[in-house]
């Protein structure tokens, strides 16, 4: 069975590095963990790490988080289905909402469960995904306010989660007078103000976020180290957290050109022939690993740049071996770093075993 490892020691520099990096700027953060797909061996691992908050998107997910760890604050952070309102109350702190309707679906759950739900309002910026229009935030607000057991304790917003719009200090600026707007006009403190994802650190690195934001969900720079501006390793993170790895099954040298009628293939695919490769081979290697388990090649990077992919099925991935000074066996292992989309995939696959490493 084909494996991806967690490694610890990289994601603890990973970790502390954040830590330190939000601290030196006054910045709370929280570790988003929807990446663990609710693994608990790796939750426990990740929470042990830290006393922040931690958020995910999905309530099963939360569910483990409180059986590992009841005391943690946990935030859901999509706006919750009517459907899932009881446990969102149950087992979220904190949700992210933009709906007057579900607010109120919250507040007379959390009455019949004798508690406090705590929400934050997302705004929308530019990337039209979820969020209010900012020029109906003091209405939106002021009935909010009314409801009983529900405390407004931030105002948020995403960017570069679905349009692709990039964030900048003009948009956090604008973020954060909503907040000073809401504080002067209801005389309410805005506790948090939480300025989006992973794509900001790049800003405050250049100390370009401004004042008023005070909190950050941070799950992809966490697990990758990557910059989201330059898509390249922050120096002294780590960007192999996680690591797939699947076992060579079949090694043979055979013709570059499949020979005999083509169609397209299982995928939809027709291959397309280089005449120059008629008579020659190469070293193809099988691994145990195909489509159902990763959906596609594109966010997967051998480890062994001198690897490349030839194919893929629904059970077996083809690569070319014959350039790589490395000598492959068979019951050998070829392993791929992983991009943000094929890692969450991955981690989702029942047919993938996970490890610490």
């Amino acid at each position: 069975m084909a494996y991806i490892t967690l490694n610890r020691k990289s994601l603890k520099i990973n970790y502390n590095y954040l830590q330190q990096l939000f601290k030196k700027n006054n910045i709370e953060w929280a570790p988003v963990l929807k990446m663990l797909c609710g693994n608990k061996t790796y939750l426990e691992y990740v929470l042990s790490l830290g006393d922040e908050q931690v958020c995910d998107a999905r309530l099963s997910n939360l569910i483990n988080i409180k059986s590992i760890n009841p005391n943690k604050e946990t935030i859901y952070i999509k706006p919750p289905a009517k459907r899932s309102i009881s446990k969102v109350v149950k087992y979220a702190d904190v949700s992210f909402n933009t709906e007057f309707t579900t607010i109120k679906w919250l507040s007379e759950e959390a009455v019949k469960q004798g508690k406090v739900h705590r929400i934050i309002i997302m705004i929308e910026l530019g990337d039209l995904r979820e969020g209010i229009l900012g020029e109906h935030l003091l209405d939106f607000y002021h009935k909010v306010f009314e409801l009983p057991n529900i405390n407004v304790t931030g105002i948020g917003a995403n960017l570069n989660c679905l349009s692709g719009i990039m964030p900048s200090k003009d948009k956090l600026i604008q973020l954060s007078l909503y907040a000073q707007l809401i504080e002067a006009r209801f005389g309410k403190k805005i506790d948090y103000v939480t300025g989006g994802s992973s794509v900001m650190i790049p800003l405050l690195l250049k100390k370009q976020i401004p004042k008023g934001i005070n909190h950050f969900r941070i799950g992809e720079t966490l697990f990758f180290g990557i910059d989201l501006f330059s898509n390249k390793t922050i120096t002294k993170m780590k960007d192999d957290v996680f690591l797939l790895n699947a076992e060579i099954i079949e090694i043979t040298e055979k013709p570059i050109v499949p020979y005999g009628e083509i169609e397209k293939n299982p995928s939809g695919e027709i291959l397309e022939i280089n005449p120059e490769d008629y008579g020659t081979t190469h070293k193809r290697g099988i691994l145990d690993i195909g489509l159902l388990d990763i959906a596609t090649t594109d966010f997967l990077e051998p480890v062994d740049k001198k690897i490349t992919f030839i194919g893929a099925s629904s059970d077996m991935l083809v690569v070319d071996l014959s350039e790589s000074s490395k000598k492959y066996q068979i019951g050998g292992v070829v392993s791929f770093k992983m991009k943000y989309m094929g890692a969450l995939r991955i981690m989702n696959s029942k047919y993938i075993d996970k490890k610490l490493h």
